[in-house]
């Protein structure tokens, strides 16, 4: 498999070009299968794991799609988590980047005004939580009008939390006339019924899931009295001695008990759960995702479309509850062609779910002793060593991406009438720029960004100190971020 399988997609030079400083090398077998297809508008229901690439197989033709000079959302895209949202909000501006593609990402405990404000700018693709993006339509802040592309993420998550009646409710107000994309780790039956109901002759595509997991994840289980786990836990981690690691527990109580109980030990430890506050949630992601921190103790909110890249161990301190749950969480090691481990501890009460389990992935997870007190004796000097060392911080996947990228601030944005296109036509006159070196233009109130791209932003901001927009003279520098 080579890189020309992207280029054999009619993909734009500006698409193609991100993909490539994004380190896209190659397409995944849901990228091969489903780009192709929504390239000529045809609706997809695709069953795949996460880490299969699937925000790819649909961020990437939307991008390619859409036309800059229509300011109405032209795509959309339903999450059920606010992590996930911000998450594909990301990855479609990287993508969209050097087309300028603009992404807003909108969802609850977050200002409504502030989203609102956001909307009324020039928004290519609007990607949020159900409950959000309802409320917006209700009040009549987010547009649907030009709506050409739906895409339905997670949906058996979404069924599971509760969204589906907003989901419907949603498709409803968007025009009949669009491409829609159902992506889904399971189809249960409702999940079916939405795709039978609101598409049109939806390709069916199915990665399956034993191919997903079972070639790049390690899997064993231990089977233990719940009295064990704590033990086992300090144990394991003394042995395996991973460079990056995620417990999952069941509850909020128990994630905030383990984490105090590692932070104790001294452990690289951050915690992660639905009762934290969005901002600190972000927080620790970001920490986790940079490898500031070794162990992610987490309730199953970082076991679906969390992308974090070369995580070495899962364990389930906790069994999960449901098969599928199972499949996420063990997703999260294994990805993009990396070996992983995943090791689960099982009590006798665990029993029925793991029968459960194992007939859903399709094969018996293999069971384990745990390790020997002189295993772990002579582990410990190399483990004590690593928790010395201050954990290497991942290289950001984006750096390569952004590296040419200037973000630059104007004192001048609505409130002077100044549009987008006012910046274009002006930027683009210098002698050294062309509108091809210009990136995402965010238009505010009384201030403006524009990404100046190519390296040229030291010689845009020089300029731009110098030349009038729309025959106003606005401050200019680089932006704080």
């Amino acid at each position: 498999m080579t890189e020309e399988e992207f280029t054999t997609m009619s993909l734009s030079d500006d698409i193609t070009r991100a993909l490539n400083s994004l380190g896209y090398d190659q397409p995944t077998d849901v990228q091969k299968q489903v780009i192709p297809l929504v390239l000529t508008k045809k609706d997809v229901t695709v069953k795949a794991q996460t880490g299969s690439g699937k925000t790819g197989a649909f961020a990437i033709p939307i991008c390619e799609s859409v036309d800059w000079d229509e300011n109405k959302p032209q795509a959309l895209v339903l999450t059920p988590t606010r992590e996930l949202a911000t998450q594909v909000k990301d990855e479609i501006t990287n993508i969209g980047r050097f087309k300028r593609v603009k992404a807003t990402a909108i969802y609850g405990k977050e200002p409504f005004a502030r989203q609102k404000s956001e909307l009324k700018q020039k928004s290519h693709v609007v990607v949020g939580t159900p409950g959000r993006v309802f409320d917006h339509i209700e009040k009549g802040t987010l547009s649907l009008e030009k709506v050409a592309f739906l895409v339905i993420d997670e949906a058996d998550q979404m069924l599971n939390m509760g969204f589906i009646d907003q989901v419907e409710a949603i498709i409803k107000k968007i025009p009949a006339e669009r491409t829609t994309m159902l992506f889904s780790a399971t189809l249960p039956n409702d999940v079916q019924t939405l795709s039978n109901q609101y598409m049109k002759d939806p390709v069916q595509i199915e990665i399956a899931s034993t191919e997903v997991i079972s070639s790049d994840i390690d899997q064993s289980l231990y089977e233990l009295d719940e009295s064990e786990k704590f033990l086992l836990l300090k144990e394991i981690t003394v042995v395996e001695n991973p460079n990056s690691c995620i417990i999952f527990c069941h509850t909020q109580e128990r994630v905030d008990e383990l984490y105090e109980e590692l932070t104790n030990l001294d452990y690289s430890c951050e915690r992660l759960h639905g009762g934290m506050m969005q901002k600190d949630r972000f927080y620790v992601m970001d920490k986790f995702k940079r490898g500031s921190v070794r162990y992610l103790v987490a309730t199953n909110v970082a076991a679906r479309g969390i992308d974090v890249e070369t995580i070495a161990l899962v364990i389930n301190f906790d069994f999960p509850m449901e098969a599928a749950d199972y499949v996420h969480r063990i997703g999260r090691t294994g990805r993009a062609g990396e070996k992983g481990k995943a090791m689960s501890f099982v009590t006798p009460r665990d029993q029925r779910i793991l029968d459960e389990v194992e007939a859903y992935i399709g094969f018996e997870i293999k069971r384990v002793e745990p390790p020997t007190i002189e295993e772990v004796s002579n582990a410990k000097p190399a483990f004590l060593e690593k928790m010395k060392t201050r954990p290497e911080q991942k290289k950001d996947k984006n750096e390569q991406l952004n590296k040419d990228i200037m973000k630059l601030y104007f004192n001048g944005g609505k409130k002077k009438k100044i549009r987008a296109v006012d910046f274009v036509g002006t930027i683009s006159k210098l002698e050294e720029v062309s509108a091809d070196d210009i990136g995402i233009i965010t238009i505010q109130e009384n201030v403006s960004y524009v990404d100046i791209l190519n390296g040229k932003g030291p010689y845009v901001l020089k300029e731009m100190r110098d030349t009038t927009v729309k025959g106003k003279q606005l401050k200019v520098h680089k932006a704080n971020k």
